[in-house]
C-alpha cells in the first residue's frame, strides 16, 4: 500500500504545484497581474460582498401589478370588441381578477360570446415549449350577465414574462452606473437578485431600481381648475397629477397619452444654454417623431405634461411646434438628478414595480475591516493548530503541517477556479477546515501508533493505520458533506459561501489524507528505513486507560435529560433573540466620524422618528453602534422608508458600514427554509449510517445529535444571543461534527463487535471510547483551537457564530461519548450475558489486543 508507481507520484505533485500555481494570482493585485507574462493564471478568488463592500439586493415583482394591468387591459379588449361588434352592454367594471358586464339586449349575448372568443384563445407558454395556457375564461350567468375571469395560470406567465423583461432592465440600468461585475439573476418565480460589488451609494442603486420609469407626454386639462377638480368631479377622460415639488403642485391632465418614453432612443443629461440648469435631453425614434410633431402642432399655446411614474415633472407651455423629433426635460434638477432620470429612460421602463424585499449593504471600510481581521483569525489558528501537531507527534506533525498546507492552497485554488465567491463566513469555514483537517492525521498516526504498540513492525503498522483509517475518515466526513450540501441548496448569502468552503475543505483533506500524507509516509519509508516509531510522538498519555464510561450512563445521561428539558422549556416560555432574518426589520452599523458614538443621544434623536422599537447598542470598539429597527408594519416599502429616515438624521455625524433590511416576505421564507434544512440535514444523515452501520447506531447518532442542537438553542436562550442565518449554518455545522466525532467511535465499536463477539456490551463500548479517546480530544482540542482563534479575532460579525461553535465543539464531544453510547445498551444491540469467555475477551480488549 505504501508502493507509488512513478505516475502515481507525479500525478500527485502535479495537482499540487497546479494548485500552487492556481491559487498564486491571490498573492498579487489585479495591476500587478497585468504585467505578468499572459500564460500566468489571472483568476483571483471573487470576494463577497461583505469583504470588498457592495450591495447585495432582492427585489420582488409586484403581482398585484400585473393583475391591475391585466384586468384595465381587458376591460379595454372588451369594450373595443363589442363596440366593433354593434352590441350594446352596460355595467361594464372589473375587480379583482374578474371583469363583467350586462349585455343589454338578450339576442345579442350569443354574439356577445362569439366577439369575446379571442380573449379566451390559449397563448404559447414560450418560443421552446409546445405548450399553451388559457389566460381566461368565460361565463354565461345568465340575464345577460358574461363574467370574464383572469387565470391564475395566465397571470403566472404574464409575471414569469415581466420578471424575465424586468432583469434585462435592470441589467442596463446597473451597467449604466458602470459598476465591475454586477452580478443580476432570477430566483423564483417572482424575484431578482442584485449585487453590486464596491458600490459606494447604495441609495443611489435603489432609488434607480425603485422606479418603473413609465415616461408618458399627455396633454394639461384646461377646463376646470385641477383644486375644483380635487373638490368636485373631474372630466372622465381627465385625472388629477401631482408633481414632484415639495409642496406637490396637482394638475389635471388627460388621460389620453400623445407619446411614451417607449419611443425613445436616446436620453443625456445636459444644461440648459440658457439658465446653465441640469436638463435631460431626448431623442424619439421615427414613429415617436412624427407623432410628437403631430401633437404640437395641433395644441400650441396649450402646456402638456410630461409624467414620469404618475408624477408631472414638467408641464411647459407649447410655444410652437416641435418637429425635429428631440427636446429637453427641466424639472429643478441636481446634476445627479438629472444623470439618474437619463439612465432610466435609456434603460426603458420597468413592466411592474420592483419593491426591495432584502437589503446587504457593507460599506468598503467595513469590508476591509472584515478581510484583515479573518486573515489574523486564520494565521493565529493555523499557528496554534501547527504548534499543537509538532509538539505532539513530532516529526509525523510537520507531515500534518505539509498536507495541511496543501489543504489550504488547494482550498484557495478551488475557490478561484470554480469562480466561488469567498465570504466572511467562508474564511471561518477555511479556519473550521483547518481545526478539523489535521483529525484525519490524528486519526491515521494513533491507528499507526496502536497498531506497532499490539507488535507489528513499523511498516506493517504504517500500512494497517492507513487501512483501517480509510473507512473511519470516508464516514466521519461524509456527514459533514451532507450538512453543507443542505446548506448551500437551502442557505443564502454568505451562509451558502460558509458552505461551499466547507464542502471544498472536506473533500480537499480527504485527498490529501489519502495521497499526499500516504505519499510523504511512503518516501521517509524508502529513504530512511525506520525500524522503530519515531520518539517524537507524545499522544501515549491516554494509553492504558479504562475510564468507566458506561458505569456512570446513568447519571450523565439523567443530567443530559434534565438539561434538555430545561432547554426546550425556556426556549418554550421565555424564547430566543430572533435576528431580523426570521422576524423582519433592520440592523444599521453606524460608526461615529470623530470621536465616540454616543448611544444616548443616536437614542433619543431616533425615537423620534416614529419607526417603532429601536435599539441601540455598543458593537465591539468605542466608536461604534449597532442600530435594530422592528419590523414595520407597512411592510417592505415601510422598512426601507424606515432605515432612509435614519440614514437622514444621523448621516453627518456617523459612517453608515453595513445596513441590513429583511421584510416580512422573506423572513417567513427564511425561517420555513432553515427549518427544512435542518430536519432534511437529520434525515440523510439518519439514512446515510443506517446503510453504513445498524439501525441502533442510526438511533444513537440522531438522539445524540439532537441533545447537542437543543442544548445550544437553549445557549441561545440562556446568553440572550442573536438567532440569524449564521446560527442555522452554525448548528448545521455542529450537526456534522458532533457525527463525525460519534461516526469515529461507532467505527471502533463496530470492528470490536465484530472481533469480541461474547464481550458484554457495556464494556465493549468502554474499550472502544478508550481506545479512540487520544483521537477524541486532540481533534476536540483543534477544533476549539481554530475557533477561539476566530472568536477572539474574527470580528464582531461572526463572533456569535464562533460562539455557538466552541459551546457545540465541547457538546458535541460529550454526547459522542454519554449518549450515543448508551442508546445502544438501551436499544440491546447485543445481549449483556456474562461467561468466562466474555471476560477473557474483556481482559483481552483492556489489554489492547
Amino acid at each position: 500500500m505504501l508502493y507509488f508507481s512513478r505516475w502515481k507520484t507525479i500525478a500527485i505533485w502535479l495537482v499540487v504545484l497546479g494548485s500552487i500555481v492556481i491559487a498564486m494570482p491571490n498573492l498579487f493585485s489585479k495591476e500587478q497581474l497585468e504585467h505578468l507574462p499572459r500564460w500566468f493564471p489571472s483568476s483571483h478568488v471573487t470576494l463577497g460582498l461583505d469583504l470588498q463592500g457592495g450591495s447585495h439586493i432582492m427585489l420582488k415583482i409586484e403581482r398585484g401589478d400585473i393583475v391591475k394591468e391585466r384586468l384595465e387591459a381587458t376591460v379595454g379588449d372588451i369594450r373595443n370588441a363589442l363596440r366593433n361588434a354593434n352590441i350594446r352592454y352596460s355595467g361594464l367594471t372589473g375587480t379583482g381578477q374578474v371583469v363583467q358586464l350586462r349585455v343589454t339586449d338578450p339576442a345579442q349575448v350569443e354574439a356577445a360570446k362569439t366577439a369575446l372568443q379571442s380573449l379566451t384563445a390559449p397563448v404559447s407558454d414560450g418560443a421552446f415549449s409546445s405548450g399553451s395556457i388559457q389566460e381566461a375564461t368565460l361565463e354565461d350567468a345568465g340575464n345577460g350577465l358574461l363574467k370574464v375571469t383572469l387565470s391564475d395560470a395566465g397571470i403566472d406567465y404574464r409575471v414569469s414574462s415581466a420578471l424575465t423583461q424586468s432583469i434585462e432592465v435592470v441589467r442596463r440600468r446597473v451597467d449604466e452606473l458602470g459598476n465591475t461585475e454586477p452580478l443580476i439573476q432570477r430566483q423564483g418565480k417572482d424575484r431578482i437578485i442584485v449585487q453590486v460589488p464596491g458600490l459606494s451609494d447604495p441609495q443611489r442603486l435603489k432609488a434607480l431600481l425603485n422606479q418603473t420609469a413609465k415616461l408618458t407626454f399627455r396633454l394639461v386639462d384646461t377646463s376646470m381648475p385641477a383644486s375644483e377638480a380635487i373638490n368636485g368631479r373631474p372630466p372622465a377622460t381627465s385625472e388629477v397629477l401631482y408633481s414632484q415639488d415639495d409642496p406637490a403642485v396637482p394638475y389635471l391632465v388627460e388621460k389620453r397619452v400623445l407619446v411614451s418614453g417607449e419611443e425613445l432612443v436616446d436620453a443625456q443629461a445636459s444644461f440648459n444654454q440658457q439658465t446653465n440648469e441640469p436638463v435631460v435631453t431626448f431623442r424619439f425614434d421615427s414613429r415617436g417623431a412624427q407623432r410628437f410633431a403631430q401633437a404640437t402642432q395641433q395644441n400650441v399655446g396649450r402646456p402638456f405634461a410630461i409624467i414620469l411614474d404618475n408624477q408631472v415633472i414638467s408641464a411647459p407651455v407649447i410655444r410652437e411646434p416641435i418637429v425635429g423629433g428631440s427636446g429637453q426635460i427641466s424639472g429643478n434638477f441636481s446634476v445627479e438628478g438629472a444623470n439618474d432620470l437619463a439612465v432610466l429612460l435609456r434603460a426603458g421602463a420597468l413592466p411592474a414595480t420592483l419593491t426591495v424585499v432584502e437589503e446587504r449593504t457593507v460599506g468598503p471600510s467595513l469590508g476591509a475591516d472584515s478581510i484583515r481581521a479573518g486573515i489574523s483569525a486564520g494565521i493565529i489558528g493555523a499557528l496554534l493548530v501547527v504548534a499543537l501537531m509538532i509538539g505532539l507527534y513530532g516529526f509525523f506533525g510537520v507531515l500534518a503541517v505539509v498536507a495541511l498546507v496543501a489543504n489550504i492552497i488547494l482550498i484557495i485554488a478551488v475557490l478561484s477556479l470554480i469562480g466561488s465567491t469567498l465570504t466572511l463566513p467562508g474564511i471561518a469555514g477555511i479556519v473550521l477546515t483547518i481545526g478539523m483537517a489535521v483529525d484525519s492525521n490524528v486519526l491515521i498516526y494513533e491507528r499507526i501508533r496502536e497498531e506497532y504498540k499490539s507488535g507489528r513492525s513499523l511498516l506493517q503498522s504504517i500500512e494497517t493505520g492507513f487501512s483501517k483509517a480509510m473507512g473511519t475518515i470516508v464516514d466521519a466526513n461524509v456527514t459533514t458533506l451532507i450538512a453543507a450540501f443542505v446548506l448551500f441548496f437551502l442557505g443564502s448569502g454568505p451562509v451558502r459561501g460558509f458552505s461551499v468552503t466547507l464542502a471544498i475543505g472536506i473533500i480537499t483533506t480527504v485527498f490529501t489524507a489519502f495521497t499526499l500524507t500516504r505519499w510523504l509516509f511512503a518516501e521517509w519509508v524508502r529513504r530512511r528505513r525506520p525500524k522503530v516509531l519515531p520518539k517524537g510522538v507524545r499522544t501515549g498519555i491516554f494509553d492504558g486507560t479504562n475510564i468507566p464510561f458506561m458505569g456512570l450512563r446513568r447519571y450523565t445521561f439523567g443530567v443530559s435529560v434534565a438539561l434538555s428539558l430545561a432547554a426546550l422549556t425556556g426556549f418554550g416560555t421565555v424564547g430566543m433573540k430572533l435576528g431580523i432574518d426570521f422576524t423582519g426589520g433592520s440592523i444599521v452599523e453606524l460608526r461615529a466620524r470623530q470621536g465616540n458614538a454616543d448611544i444616548a443621544d443616536i437614542r433619543q434623536r431616533l425615537s423620534g422618528l416614529n419607526v417603532g422599537d429601536v435599539q441601540v447598542q455598543g458593537f465591539g470598539d468605542p466608536q461604534s453602534v449597532l442600530v435594530r429597527l422592528q419590523a414595520q408594519e407597512s411592510g417592505e416599502n415601510g422598512e426601507q422608508s424606515a432605515v432612509a429616515k435614519v440614514r437622514s438624521e444621523l448621516e453627518e455625524q456617523y459612517e453608515f458600514r453595513r445596513t441590513e433590511v429583511v421584510g416580512p416576505s422573506v423572513s417567513g421564507e427564511l425561517t420555513k427554509s432553515a427549518t427544512i434544512g435542518v430536519l432534511i440535514s437529520l434525515a440523510a444523515i439518519l439514512v446515510y449510517i443506517w446503510v453504513r452501520f445498524e439501525w441502533q447506531f442510526a438511533v444513537g447518532a440522531i438522539i445524540a445529535t439532537l441533545h447537542d442542537v437543543i442544548l445550544t438553542l437553549g445557549l441561545y436562550v440562556i446568553t440572550g444571543v442573536e438567532f440569524d442565518l449564521s446560527s442555522i449554518a452554525a448548528i448545521l455545522t455542529i450537526v456534522g461534527y458532533s457525527l463525525n466525532d460519534t461516526v469515529v467511535v461507532y467505527d471502533r465499536m463496530r470492528e470490536n463487535l465484530r472481533r469480541f463477539k461474547k464481550m458484554p456490551l457495556d464494556v465493549l463500548i468502554d474499550s472502544s471510547i478508550n481506545q479512540t479517546l487520544s483521537r477524541t480530544i486532540l481533534t476536540s482540542v483543534t477544533t476549539l483551537l481554530a475557533l477561539l482563534a476566530l472568536f477572539l479575532f474574527g470580528g464582531e460579525v461572526i463572533r456569535s457564530f464562533t460562539f455557538a461553535m466552541l459551546f457545540g465543539v465541547v457538546v458535541g464531544t460529550f454526547s459522542s461519548i454519554y449518549i450515543a453510547a448508551p442508546v445502544l445498551i438501551a436499544f440491546r444491540l447485543r445481549s449483556s450475558g456474562k461467561d468466562e469467555g466474555d471476560k477473557t475477551e474483556a481482559a483481552q480488549a483492556k489489554a489492547g489486543a
